[in-house]
C-alpha cells in the first residue's frame, strides 16, 4: 500500500485557538501558535500531502546548500521526525521485512545478517530513494513546520581507518545511505527547513530497541570500544556536515535504566559535546537526552559558561506500560499536561528543552509497534496473563475506521501535547509517515 501521512489526522486538524481551558490548564483564548513573531507561521495545508514519486540516486559529492540561522531559545521549534528512512523500524515499513520471507529478520542488523548483502542493499536503495522525496520536504514546509529530525545509524557513516583508531567495520549492517543523507540535507535547506541530525543507533545498541538497529540487549556501554567508536562517529558527522545542519543529537534514547549506561551516559554527553565543539566551534547546537531518567537528573549539567548552545531532548509516549494504557482519553490529556510542571522550570533554569518525540497514540495496536512478530498489550497478544483493554479495530491504521469521537479526541490530544512544546522551546512529532 502507499504510505499514509500521520499528519493527515494531526497536522491538518490543527489551527490556532482550539485548545480549551481545561486542557493543560490553559487560559481562555489561548492560541497554539503565537502571533507576535511573523516568522512563526501557523500551519497551513499543502495541496499535495502525500508524495509517492521516486528520486534519482544521489551522487556521493558533498551537499551544496548550507543551513540557515535559527533563533534557538527565542523562536519555537516546530518539527517532525523522518522516522524509518535511514533506520528501519518494522512497524513503520512492515512490507520491507515481509518481503524477506524470513520471520527472523526483525531489525536492520538481522536484515543484513540473514540475507545476501546484494539483496539487502538493493532493497535498501529502493527504500532510500522513495520513502522520503523532495516533495515531502515541500509538504513539511507547507504545513508550517520549521524543523526536521533525521535519525541516522552509525553504520551509515562512511568512516575509514583514517577517521578512527577503532574498527570501522559495520558488518552485518548494510552501509550506503550517506549520499542519500547529503541529498536530504540539501532538500531541507533548499526548502527553508532546519535539520536536527540524530544519531539513532550506536555500536552495541544503546537501548536494545529495534529503532537502534539491533533488537535485544543494550550493550553499548559493555566494552571499551563502543563508546569511543561512537565519539568518532560524532566527530566525523560534525566535521562533514556541521554547515548543513543546525543541531547534532549525540545519541537517541540511551537506556538509563541499564546500570552500565546510567554510569556512562553523563561522561558521554560531556565528551560528545567537546567532540562537536572541537570539530566545528560553537555554531551548531548540541542535543542530549534525559536517558529516561527525567530532566531533573540533569540539573546544572552542561550549563554556561562551561558549555553553550545545548538542548535537552525529552520524549513522551503513553502506550508502553499497562498503567498508561488503562487511562481514559481525558486522563491521557491530563497525564500529558503534568509534564509542563517539570519541563518548564527545567527549561527556564537549565537547558533549552524540546519534546523531540511524541505521538497521539493511546494504544500499542499498530502492527509490530513492539517489534516484528510481537503483539499488542491492548488486545492481549503481547503477553498472556496480563490485562487487556479491547479489540484493536478502529484505533490504528487508516483513519476511515476511526469514529468521530475518536477523531475529536485526537485533535484535543494533539493540541494538548503541542501546548507542552510551545511552553518550552519546541516540539517534534513522531513520525511523518508510516506504511499501513
Amino acid at each position: 500500500m502507499l504510505p499514509t501521512l500521520l499528519p493527515f489526522v494531526l497536522l491538518f486538524l490543527t489551527s490556532p485557538g482550539h485548545v480549551s481551558a481545561q486542557q493543560c490548564r490553559l487560559k481562555a483564548g489561548f492560541q497554539a501558535y503565537p502571533t507576535g513573531n511573523p516568522a512563526q507561521t501557523p500551519f497551513t495545508v499543502s495541496s499535495s500531502p502525500t508524495s509517492t514519486g521516486t528520486s534519482p540516486q544521489p551522487s556521493a559529492s558533498a551537499s551544496s546548500a548550507n543551513a540557515t540561522a535559527f533563533s534557538y531559545g527565542t523562536d519555537i521549534i516546530r518539527g517532525v521526525n523522518l522516522g524509518g528512512w535511514f533506520v528501519l523500524e518494522p512497524w513503520i515499513t512492515p512490507s520491507i521485512f515481509e518481503n524477506t520471507n524470513n520471520t527472523n529478520i526483525v531489525d536492520e542488523y538481522t536484515f543484513g545478517q540473514m540475507q545476501s548483502s546484494d539483496v539487502a542493499l538493493s532493497a535498501l536503495k529502493a527504500h532510500w530513494e522513495t520513502w522520503i522525496t523532495e516533495d515531502d520536504f515541500k509538504d513539511i514546509k507547507a504545513a508550517g513546520l520549521n524543523h526536521v529530525r533525521i535519525p541516522l545509524g552509525f553504520w551509515s557513516v562512511p568512516m575509514t581507518s583514517a577517521d578512527s583508531n577503532y574498527t570501522t567495520s559495520v558488518s552485518p549492517f548494510i552501509s550506503g545511505a550517506w549520499p542519500y543523507l547529503l541529498q536530504a540535507l540539501d532538500w531541507a535547506n533548499e526548502n527553508g527547513l532546519h535539520v536536527l541530525l540524530d544519531l539513532h543507533g550506536a555500536p552495541g545498541s544503546q537501548n536494545g530497541f529495534d529503532n537502534s538497529g539491533e533488537r535485544g540487549s543494550a550493550n553499548w556501554a559493555n566494552n571499551d570500544t563502543n563508546i569511543p567508536r561512537t565519539l568518532d562517529v560524532i566527530r566525523y558527522i560534525a566535521g562533514q556536515v556541521s554547515e548543513k545542519v543546525n543541531i547534532i543529537e549525540l545519541l537517541n534514547e540511551p537506556a538509563g535504566w541499564v546500570s552500565s549506561i546510567d554510569t556512562a551516559i553523563g561522561p558521554y554527553w560531556q565528551d560528545g559535546y567537546s567532540t562537536v565543539r572541537e570539530a566545528t566551534g560553537t555554531g551548531v547546537q548540541v542535543m542530549i537526552g534525559d536517558a529516561f531518567l527525567g530532566v531533573q537528573n540533569w540539573e546544572n549539567f552542561l550549563m554556561p559558561p562551561a558549555a553553550e548552545n545545548v538542548i535537552m531532548d525529552y520524549h513522551q509516549y503513553q502506550i508502553f506500560n499497562y498503567d498508561q494504557l488503562e487511562l481514559s482519553e481525558a486522563q491521557h490529556i491530563n497525564y500529558s499536561c503534568q509534564f509542563i510542571d517539570s519541563l518548564v522550570p527545567y527549561a527556564k533554569s537549565n537547558l533549552n528543552t524540546i519534546t523531540g518525540e511524541w505521538s497521539t497514540a493511546i494504544t500499542d495496536c499498530a502492527k509490530w509497534l513492539n517489534g516484528r512478530n510481537v503483539g499488542a498489550r491492548w488486545d492481549g497478544t503481547f503477553a498472556s496473563g496480563e490485562p487487556t483493554f479491547g479489540n484493536c479495530t478502529g484505533w490504528t491504521g487508516n483513519m476511515s475506521t476511526f469514529s468521530d469521537d475518536y477523531k475529536t479526541f485526537l485533535r484535543q490530544y494533539w493540541e494538548a501535547q503541542v501546548q507542552i512544546g510551545e511552553s518550552i522551546q519546541g516540539w517534534i512529532y513522531w513520525t511523518w509517515k508510516v506504511r499501513v
